[in-house]
């Protein structure tokens, strides 16, 4: 994309503040719905929105009301706008923000800040934002002249869904907002430092078509840039014609079906066993739009060692960054991929690596244990799956769910899957679903939870309740920090330092004082039961499933492990 974007100016004769300067320009941008909560220093552009509104949905807590931001983006791929008063508004939406910039979100954030002739002088709710967020945005802002303010506001908007997608924040100080104007909107953006590359070297991609015809042991590994890029349809056809089997990242699955033949599943500490081996034997892992994380390679003495490494990112500082790559390719997804297909290509001989693979998904299966009474967490999932044909939005917190999530829901399409990814943050499931809702009202939409997860969020409750948004939500309780538990008991022989949670509300009750259907269910006779009744209509419901409280997320790579030395993996 060129960095100078042509926009529609909208001329006003008129004066206006600028906090109406902000409202009409978020119009201009094609905003539909803001996440927020109002507080001194954004007032003025609060009382904007009620005489010029744009939806605005009134989180309980500033996090959340940015987590809601990042699930109405993440499968809306509209940019998710967030408001945050000064001071501890803008603080509390560091962790949002460090979590949209890990997983690539497109975000715009606007703080408030005070007015300008304080700034520096430890006044009622200052911080200084720019300097908290500076390392923890793709780019950030202070407006000082009111004039500058569209010009700004098209600038994040353009930088925020642009390239590698990330959040951008504007701090606008009271005085601003207050300050009168005669209105000139910028009609373009003009970046000559922001150059995304969308376009492959043509060699480059030629040397993997090289690569291709002389590998005998080939896998994609394909990451949440194949949805960024909206080229899942083109994976496809790439896998397909090529004959090569597919590996997700956590953030990439549904980018590939689950129940395609060519699938392996999940890579990575809790992948299966057939996807980490076919990682640690191939001799050409072609990775598309993932980033090499530690999550993802294990021990990186071990990752890939036989291989020849191409990578395909629009970020070309991910290239190399952690894994040597022999074939880099820095590209928006899709348009590689397109170029690679209009290449004449020599499927590479990889029969006895298929056969092999195959071999590795009967003998090595995921697997439960039956030896605890409860509900067993992997089945519940599959049954979550079934009852919903696949088809619903599913967002999970972070840990032992999140890991049964990936590995049994099994997700078919593209952009129906929301969760933390790289900075693993609890508590950001249940609003993400309430984001998720909102871009997509008609759909079903599940929010599974652990207990301790669900207790740091849980007053979005209120939210749902007031919109009448339709959430499931489905907390997995084991009535532990499970992953701080499972670790516990595998590297910390058994000493459960402060992972056990015996003291919890009554989730069910606490459903009921909102007006929220709640149900506990204990044995998966009831489960099943409980999900008929409630999965298909259009109300919000909350479902405590008591889990087997010691059940463990198989198979696992202990740290500094390679792929190839998982534990728990049952023939």
């Amino acid at each position: 994309m060129s960095p100078k974007v042509k926009a529609e100016a909208k001329p006003l004769n008129q004066t206006m503040s600028g906090a109406e300067l902000f409202i009409e320009t978020l119009k201009q941008e094609g905003v539909e719905v803001v996440f927020g909560y109002p507080g001194g220093a954004v007032l003025p552009l609060y009382d904007a929105l009620y005489r010029n509104p744009i939806r605005h949905i009134l989180a309980r807590h500033e996090q959340a009301a940015i987590h809601a931001a990042e699930g109405y983006a993440r499968v809306s791929g509209k940019p998710g706008v967030v408001i945050a008063t000064s001071g501890p508004g803008a603080t509390n939406l560091v962790t949002g923000i460090t979590d949209a910039l890990m997983d690539s979100l497109p975000l715009v954030i606007f703080t408030g800040q005070v007015a300008t002739t304080v700034i520096g002088s430890d006044a009622f709710q200052e911080a200084d934002v720019i300097g908290i967020t500076m390392p923890i945005t793709k780019h950030n802002y202070q407006v000082r002249d009111l004039k500058e303010l569209p010009r700004i506001i098209r600038e994040a908007f353009h930088i925020a869904t642009t390239g590698r997608p990330g959040p951008v924040l504007i701090d606008i100080p009271k005085d601003i907002a207050t300050t009168i104007t005669n209105p000139e909107f910028a009609t373009e953006v003009n970046l000559p430092g922001y150059q995304p590359n969308l376009t492959p070297n043509i060699l480059q991609v030629k040397k993997l078509v090289d690569a291709l015809a002389e590998s005998k042991k080939p896998v994609i590994l394909a990451g949440a840039g194949i949805l960024h890029g909206g080229a899942t349809e083109e994976l496809l056809t790439f896998a397909e014609e090529m004959n090569i089997p597919v590996v997700n990242t956590l953030l990439g699955l549904g980018s590939f079906p689950s129940d395609h033949r060519l699938f392996l599943g999940m890579g990575g500490m809790h992948g299966t066993y057939t996807a980490n081996m076919a990682m640690y034997e191939s001799d050409l892992l072609i990775n598309i739009g993932a980033r090499f994380d530690d999550r993802l390679t294990g021990n990186l003495k071990h990752f890939a060692k036989y291989a020849t490494v191409a990578h395909i990112d629009i970020d070309p500082a991910e290239i190399g960054k952690n894994v040597e790559t022999q074939i880099p390719i820095v590209a928006d997804t899709k348009e590689a991929l397109k170029k690679l297909l209009d290449l004449e290509l020599v499927a590479p001989d990889s029969k006895e690596w298929l056969s092999k693979i195959e071999k590795n998904k009967r003998e090595y299966p995921l697997w439960n244990s039956d030896v605890e009474e409860g509900i067993s967490p992997q089945r519940l999932t599959e049954m979550i799956h079934q009852m919903t044909n696949g088809d619903a939005i599913v967002t999970t917190d972070v840990g032992q769910h999140q890991m049964w999530t990936a590995q049994y829901y099994g997700f078919n399409k593209p952009n129906r899957w929301i969760t933390s990814g790289g900075l693993g943050t609890m508590g950001f499931g249940f609003p993400a679903a309430i984001g998720a809702q909102i871009a997509y009202p008609d759909d079903t939409v599940v929010a599974i939870a652990g207990d301790a997860g669900f207790q740091m969020t849980l007053q979005e409750l209120g939210v749902i309740a007031e919109l009448n948004l339709p959430v499931k939500i489905m907390i997995f309780n084991n009535q532990a920090l499970g992953m701080v538990r499972q670790w516990q008991e595998t590297f910390y022989e058994e000493r459960y330092s402060q992972s056990l949670l015996p003291c919890q509300p009554d989730f069910v009750k606490l459903a009921e004082s909102y007006g929220i259907r709640g149900y506990s269910v204990s044995t998966e006779e009831e489960a099943q039961k409980v999900l008929q009744e409630t999965l298909n209509d259009r109300q919000a419901v909350l479902i405590d499933f008591r889990i087997k409280p010691k059940e463990k997320v198989y198979p696992m790579i202990a740290p500094g492990k390679g792929l190839h030395e998982m534990i728990g993996v049952r023939p």
